[in-house]
């Protein structure tokens, strides 16, 4: 069955399309220099910096100012109602063809930007392009790369592979049409974006890292209970799952199901075994995933630890 509703008509981009980069911003003063320069020291032309800075309290305007009369660097510093609104109306602001929305802790990665358009210019018809992202702590150290399964909708869907927000680049005139981020569900506003372009536009994944993804304690996804609150809600209120494919909706559900161990609770274990077979009933190509945790299969594992420990001590070398 067809995955993709092209109800919406792409216009053809131009040979070197403007690129946008979105960057709500509020208090991230220590890392929201590294965020732009690592956008003007990209190799490709031309792009845009469209920075909606939520009235700031710390030196964030400062850095903002130092970086002079740019003409790529476009910012505003004044209260916003969060970084939904923010995003929003930076998308509107823009000007791009293509867009991108970057946090303003994160950064990209040299030759990100050659490689998103190339890819738009060999898939024409694609809606986003994503790649690979690096996790990085406060002092630029990658302390994880993650590798993403193949793209499919139903994987997304299934939370079998993640499109992480700075290695996301879209058609803004589809975004736009779709309504943008979502302030119903602000703690999922990205990925919610991500899944209606999946439903209207072709996805292409880039076998590279484009961005890198910072770790650190005042980030948004400390968040658990929320995040997980503003999935249920998204699903409830998407309008392209309950025409889709009996194959994707069970694929949102068996996702739904292992959000439960990152997010939300608190879960007993009882509960959280129930939810792993529920989703591997759900979605059976789960067994080869790497994304359901498999011990969580097995009832009372963490009984049976415990008595273990108990009786025959720390694992050696624990």
């Amino acid at each position: 069955m067809k995955e993709i509703n092209n109800n919406f008509h792409l216009e053809p981009l131009p040979p070197n399309p403007l690129i946008s980069i979105v960057v709500p911003s509020y208090n991230q003063g220590a890392f929201i220099r590294q965020t732009l320069q690592a956008c003007l020291d990209q190799d490709y032309r031309p792009i845009e910096i469209v920075v909606m800075d939520g009235a700031s309290t710390d030196h964030t305007v400062e850095v903002l100012k130092s970086f002079g009369n740019l003409p790529e660097l476009r910012w505003v510093s004044e209260p916003d109602k969060g970084v939904v609104d923010a995003v929003n109306k930076g998308l509107r602001a823009a000007r791009g063809d293509i867009a991108c929305i970057q946090s303003s802790d994160d950064f990209h990665r040299p030759g990100c930007f050659s490689t998103v358009t190339a890819a738009f210019r060999d898939n024409p018809e694609a809606g986003l392009v994503f790649g690979d992202v690096e996790r990085v702590d406060p002092d630029n150290r990658v302390v994880y790369s993650p590798r993403q399964a193949r793209f499919s909708l139903a994987r997304l869907l299934a939370r079998q592979l993640y499109i992480y927000q700075p290695t996301a680049f879209f058609r803004r005139d589809l975004a736009l049409e779709l309504g943008g981020w979502n302030p119903d569900i602000p703690y999922v506003p990205d990925i919610d974006l991500w899944i209606r372009l999946a439903f209207h536009a072709p996805v292409v994944q880039c076998d590279a890292v484009l961005a890198a993804y910072r770790t650190h304690p005042g980030q948004r996804d400390q968040h658990r209970d929320r995040i997980y609150r503003d999935y249920r809600r998204m699903l409830e209120l998407s309008k392209e799952l309950p025409a889709a494919s009996r194959r994707l909706r069970r694929a949102a559900q068996a996702g739904a199901e292992l959000m439960k161990f990152r997010y939300g609770g608190p879960w007993t274990n009882a509960q959280l075994t129930r939810a792993a077979w529920k989703a591997l009933w759900l979605r059976p190509s789960l067994l080869f995933s790497p994304k359901l945790p498999f011990y969580r299969l097995i009832p009372g594992y963490f009984t049976l630890t415990g008595w273990r420990r108990q009786w025959l001590g720390p694992k050696k070398g624990a």
